[in-house]
């Protein structure tokens, strides 16, 4: 019975670290994206910045990514970038990736 209960706790455990790993890497998909949008809209170094915190935040909004990308295109699109919701949807993707390989490399 005891195996069985370390077996139970060491799954519940992995699963608990994995969510954790999971939201900080899209949190740093969040900022990378954040980043990216600034440097569309011209901001400056420390504008970025709390501009990518915005976009972080943005993300408690709601479940998923709709509510980030809502944030991020209606920013672009409010100051007149010339940017498609294809363009927005791609970058969040490649931040992504970016983010793990980023998390991967640090480990």
């Amino acid at each position: 019975m005891t195996n069985l209960n370390d077996r139970e706790k060491a799954f519940e455990n992995r699963f608990a670290r994995d969510a954790e790993l999971q939201f900080k890497v899209t949190a740093r998909r969040n900022r990378l994206l954040g980043n990216w949008a600034a440097e569309k809209l011209g901001l400056t170094t420390a504008e970025a910045e709390a501009y990518a915190r915005e976009v972080v935040a943005a993300d408690f909004e709601e479940a998923g990514d709709d509510d980030v990308f809502r944030k991020v295109y209606g920013d672009l699109t409010a100051k007149g970038v010339e940017v498609s919701e294809h363009e927005v949807r791609r970058a969040m993707e490649e931040k992504l990736v970016e983010a793990r390989r980023q998390f991967i490399e640090e480990v």
